[in-house]
């Protein structure tokens, strides 16, 4: 019972929770300003603007400085796999979605010219532009820096 009411009163643990809904309520409000409809989809998918992995990796590393001192080891730890996180959002990840882009071009080529294989959609947005992970990062910290 006691690790639970740790985990619950977790002040650094619940500033990266907030900062993963801040950033994905406002892809919400993004797809509805900007492409005119409403997608609570967006609430739990991968890619767009913001970088919700962006989002909580800063606000934890911010959260951890402010808290623990910026020249502690969980500092140096959580600043550490921020910039792995973000590095992989704006590479590995969109990589992976721009090839997924290309073969579902592929297969519906394909269908068009009377072929057509089986095959499920590949999900195009997985990773991030650099100013959606910008962005992101903004964000954590400014969440950090509010409520730490």
């Amino acid at each position: 019972m006691r690790y639970i009411q740790e985990i619950l009163s977790n002040r650094v643990l619940w500033i990266g929770i907030l900062a993963w809904f801040a950033a994905q309520a406002m892809k919400v409000v993004f797809t509805a300003i900007f492409e005119k409809r409403l997608d609570f989809t967006r609430l739990f998918g991968l890619g767009g603007m913001p970088s919700s992995h962006s989002s909580v990796v800063t606000s934890l590393a911010t959260a951890i400085g402010i808290s623990r001192g910026f020249y502690s080891a969980e500092f140096a730890i959580a600043t550490i796999l921020a910039f792995i996180v973000m590095t992989d959002a704006t590479g590995v990840r969109r990589a992976a979605g721009n090839q997924a882009r290309v073969l579902n071009s592929i297969v519906q080529d394909m269908v068009a010219m009377g072929k057509s294989p089986t095959y499920d959609k590949l999900k195009e947005l997985l990773g991030h532009t650099p100013f959606e992970v910008v962005i992101g990062a903004l964000l954590g910290v400014l969440i950090a820096l509010l409520f730490t």
